[in-house]
Formats: structure tokens, sequence, C-alpha cells
């Protein structure tokens, strides 16, 4: 019953999510127009360095650039959540009178949303790449399996990071700020405006020190071939070790702040 009931809620997120058609076409005409630009700079990046870069080709560049466009609309990257309005206005009290768990009620409806995201955007962004500028792909059927499963895992990192920005609610008055700090430091670790690979040494090191490109950058490398074999099962494996780590820290910040919450009136 416990896991049919947050099947439930993440079939309601896919609904609620598909009754802004409008917004997600408006969405995939930003996706093609800004994934045209990146095309422009990215190219020009490649050609100018004698037609690799740090082992992007023009194929290989254009598959990342696609298929980052195309998961903008699934992977949560700007830190806003229902979550921290719930806190803020203290209707998260009455969630806590529910017989579901707050965090995962919450996890469950927002990946439901973003699955939903790769239909009217994911998938039409990438076939857009592919017959506009054309893109590598995978050798091997079984790559575009653990790709999916890899993309699975990213929507639901990303799900339960942006999860612990909301939660900083039950102890800040206002989480604009820091929902606007996550929206600055996820993108750029997690590969959206360059692919992580051409990141100096040590600034690699940060960003997969980070749950960040398990949110992108990992699928990208697995959908688009650049990444096989045993190689990809290891970025499978990461992914779930920062799942259970955001779950983890999920449940005990929920824990706390509810122990902290203060609503008006008591």
């Amino acid at each position: 019953m416990t896991v049919r009931t947050y099947v439930r809620l993440f079939v309601a997120g896919f609904r609620r999510q598909s009754t802004y058609r409008l917004a997600a076409f408006g969405g995939l005409v930003a996706n093609a127009t800004f994934g045209l630009l990146k095309v422009a700079l990215l190219f020009a990046a490649v050609r100018t360095s004698g037609g690799e870069l740090a082992g992007y080709d023009v194929a290989m560049m254009s598959s990342y650039i696609w298929i980052s466009q195309g998961l903008l609309g699934s992977i949560n990257l700007s830190g806003r959540t229902d979550i921290a309005d719930r806190i803020r206005t203290g209707d998260v009290a009455v969630d806590f009178l529910r017989p579901v768990d707050v965090h995962l009620a919450s996890v469950a409806t927002e990946v439901g949303r973003s699955v939903f995201a790769l239909i009217p955007r994911g998938l039409p962004s990438v076939a857009i790449g592919a017959v506009v500028v054309g893109m590598a792909v995978p050798d091997h059927a079984s790559a575009y399996v653990l790709g999916a499963v890899s993309l699975f895992l990213a929507i639901v990192v990303s799900a339960t990071t942006v999860y612990l920005v909301g939660a900083a609610g039950f102890w800040l008055v206002e989480t604009r700020g820091v929902a606007i700090l996550y929206m600055v430091v996820s993108g750029f670790l997690a590969g959206l405006f360059v692919p992580i690979g051409l990141f100096p040494g040590w600034l690699h090191a940060v960003a997969t020190a980070t749950p960040f490109p398990s949110m992108m950058m990992y699928p990208v490398d697995i959908l688009s071939g650049r990444v096989e074999g045993l190689a990809s099962l290891g970025i499978v494996g990461l992914q779930l070790f920062w799942v259970g780590t955001t779950v983890a820290a999920g449940q005990l910040a929920t824990r706390s702040g509810r122990r902290r919450l203060e609503v008006q009136g008591g």
C-alpha cells in the first residue's frame, strides 16, 4: 500500500504537469533556440582546436548539446520547489498530519512532473538536433537501456537534491537566496554550459565531488556513447550513491525541521 501511494503521487505529478501544454511548447522553442546558439559557439571551439577538444569531436559535441538541452525541462536546476512555499506559508504542518512521508511524497510528485517533461520537451529537442545538425549515437543497444536507467536516476537525484534547498526553509525565513545560489552552482557543475570534461583538473575534481554531474553530465555521456562498458556501469553506481545520500539527507532534514517548525497560532 505504501509503494502504491507513492506511485499514485508520481502519476499525479505527471498528470499535473501535462496540463501546461503551451508552456511545454514554449520550453521546446527555448531549448531549440539556445541549442543552436550553443552549436555555433562550441562547434567553433572544437574546430579551432583542430577538430577535437578534450575528446569531443563535432558529432560528440552535438550529442552533448542536444541531449543536455533536452534534459532542461526534467532536471530542476532552478532551486524552486513546492515544499519551500509550503514551509514558508505553514501549509507543511497539514502535510505532516497526512499518513505519508512528506519528503518522499514531495520527491515522488517532483519526479512525475519531470518525467512528463521528457515527452513534449526532451525527445523533440533531441530529434531537432539529430535532424538539423546531426549527432553521435552509441554503437550498442545496451547503451540505450543503461542510458534510460541513468536518465531516470538523474531525475531522482535532481528531485532529492532540490528538496534539500526547499527544506532549508525550516531554518531560514526566506529561501530565495539559497535557490538562486543553487541555480548558479548546479547549472555550472552539472555541465549545462560546457561539458565538465573541459574543466581544469581541480575544477573537474570539485564537480565530481558533488551530485550535480549525476543530474545531467553522466546520463549525457552514456546516451551519447562517450562512456561505454564498465565505465558506464560505474557512472550508474555513482548516481545510485547520490540517490542514497540525498534521500538520507532529506529524511534527516525533514525530521529535524519538523521539530523546529513553528507556524502562526502555535
